[in-house]
């Protein structure tokens, strides 16, 4: 099998006239992509290093459950494994949850994990 990491970027510049015609959204586009391209890079150094078989994409949208829940149907995923910060009431209310969204409005299998520094 091979392991899909997925990375949705959310290019937005909304106050962007302000900066002037100087402001470039394009740079930004590609500053926010090849930090993911980073990211993603390192996890699959260490994923690699267990002999796990690696591939990443990073696609661009304004909202990453739907881009996570469409990416999987479309490329056949047979499982979405997310890490969640486990949030609960305010923090819940006010950040949302990509992970709750997922696991929500998936056709293909969720499994929500929280990371080791959360359960600490």
């Amino acid at each position: 099998g091979e392991v899909t990491l997925l990375n949705v970027v959310h290019v937005d510049a909304p106050y962007s006239e302000l900066y002037g015609k100087n402001f470039d959204i394009n740079n930004m586009r590609k500053a926010y992509f090849d930090s993911a391209r980073k990211y993603l890079a390192e996890v699959e150094a260490r994923l690699g290093a267990e002999g796990i078989r690696v591939k990443t994409e990073v696609v661009e949208h304004n909202r990453p459950a739907p881009a996570i829940t469409d990416y999987a149907l479309k490329n056949g995923t047979d499982l979405i494994v997310i890490a969640t910060h486990g949030y609960s009431g305010m923090k819940k209310l006010i950040f949302g949850s990509v992970a709750l969204q997922v696991l929500h409005d998936s056709d293909v299998p969720v499994l929500l994990i929280r990371p080791r520094f959360s359960r600490e």
